[in-house]
């Protein structure tokens, strides 16, 4: 029974079975880190508040170094009866100091110390997310960048629809790790906030300085109501929207190197070390790390539905329940981190096959729009030039060529405003070469992108 710090309420001990199914520390022990932390914080802010003596603070500060060294070394004895992290360090604390680690807990609870360990934790977990964020999009911009004057489709419906510049191609996904980015930077402050003080769910009757623990545990703000200090988790909630659509980002990227890879398109190759055989088949090299990149996806999206579900029916303040936060929360940082890590080292290893996307881009009359935009140029009304270039469209395709090699003789059939410069507009390069504005697919704006995306990059 002495190992339960609540343990004089009861008359029976807790069943060996209860404490299998409400016992965290199997999971939570990743946490000691930021429980320390914030336990040191903690001691600090009860000594200037005079609750606490200079000796008592030094005990702690001693026996924490200890027990963070333990931990580290792999010597400390976790037990299960103690349910938690938190009374883990807290009872090898008091083995180790006496009664100045049974003073530690003064004007704090479970619920406001669980809830700044997971926020503390989480802060940290955010910034190197968004060190490893920067690193992708780095290898993304120096393979766009190699990669600005490299001509393919773009695609709508999966159908050939208008040639574009890979490198281009490439910065669209930049952009959207640009707002992951943002995402991560905007929840980060939301998650940087101290419920320390909040105690149970009340507040406690000690004379704290909640001020003071937030500033030397660097929070940027303090978490103003109680009740909703211990029992909110929109920050674990918020933080696991946001690595979802990075993993969704991830996986339509992954999506597409999948079928890129592919001996039908061959437009990449992803370097062997990224790859895996066949236990059959002595031919195959299949792209199983984009694969799994698309499946984990589903898993951090999962997570995402989980906690809102976890949430939904919860009465204010804190309750048990909350404790199947971490898990997912946890899984999810784990397989964005690694995600991200290994995609930043793959793209790096992704070798472009120019010759195959140009053949590509000839195939499905990609240039038909740019006739179009050259009638309406020539002063055709922008329906008539529509069904003009259908017209011809049709015609080509029944020959089975590309509407560039369609005779001059035989475009004029279609419109006596076709002269012998439409060819220039007819090539997948001069395609690209006529959006040459902001946001456009011209090799020059690739370039500007890249040298504007490498500015911030270095900036951030």
């Amino acid at each position: 029974m002495n190992n339960k710090t609540w343990s004089g309420r009861f008359n029976e001990p807790v069943s060996e079975l209860v404490k299998q199914y409400t016992g965290s520390i199997d999971f939570d022990q990743r946490l000691a880190k930021w429980d320390i932390q914030g336990s040191l914080a903690h001691a600090q802010m009860l000594h200037e508040a005079g609750l606490l003596s200079a000796e008592d603070v030094a005990a702690i500060k001693q026996g924490m170094a200890e027990i963070e060294a333990e931990i580290k070394a792999g010597q400390m004895a976790w037990s299960l009866d103690l349910e938690d992290v938190h009374m883990n360090i807290e009872r090898r604390l008091t083995d180790k100091i006496g009664d100045a680690g049974k003073r530690l807990h003064t004007g704090r609870s479970r619920n406001d110390q669980v809830a700044t360990d997971i926020r503390l934790w989480l802060r940290d977990e955010i910034s190197t997310i968004q060190n490893l964020i920067q690193a992708l999009q780095a290898a993304l911009v120096d393979l766009a960048d190699a990669n600005a004057d490299v001509v393919m489709p773009g695609f709508t419906h999966l159908q050939v629809a208008q040639p574009v510049s890979f490198g281009h191609h490439m910065l669209a996904y930049v952009e959207m790790l640009g707002r992951d980015f943002e995402r991560m930077a905007d929840c980060r402050g939301r998650v940087n906030r101290m419920p320390l003080g909040a105690a149970a769910l009340a507040g406690t009757t000690y004379p704290i300085q909640r001020e003071t623990t937030a500033h030397l545990l660097g929070f940027e703000a303090i978490c103003q109501n109680s009740l909703d200090a211990v029992s909110d988790r929109d920050f674990a909630i918020e933080f696991t929207a946001a690595a979802s659509l990075v993993m969704l980002h991830l996986s339509r990227l992954s999506e597409e190197l999948i079928v890129w890879m592919s001996p039908r398109f061959g437009f990449i190759d992803i370097a062997d070390r990224f790859c895996t055989g066949s236990s059959i088949m002595p031919q195959k090299k299949n792209p199983d790390v984009p694969e799994l990149v698309r499946g984990k996806s589903g898993r951090v999206i999962g997570h995402l539905m989980g906690l809102i579900t976890l949430m939904k029916s919860q009465p204010l303040a804190y309750n048990k329940d909350n404790q199947e936060d971490k898990e997912p929360l946890f899984d999810t940082v784990d397989t964005l981190i690694d995600t991200l890590r290994i995609y930043a080292d793959m793209m790096r290893g992704v070798t472009v096959k120019p010759e195959n996307m140009r053949a590509a881009v000839l195939q499905g009359f990609a240039t038909a729009t740019d006739l179009a935009d050259y009638l309406v140029k020539k002063g055709l009304p922008f329906r008539d030039s529509h069904e003009v270039v259908a017209l011809a469209v049709r015609h080509a395709d029944s020959l089975n060529v590309d509407l560039s090699d369609l005779p001059l003789q035989a475009l004029q059939t279609f419109s006596g405003l076709i002269d012998a410069d439409v060819y220039e507009v007819l090539t997948p390069e001069g395609s690209l070469n006529a959006r040459n504005h902001l946001g456009g697919t011209a090799p020059a704006q690739v370039r500007a992108q890249v040298a504007r995306w490498r500015q911030l990059l270095q900036a951030q």
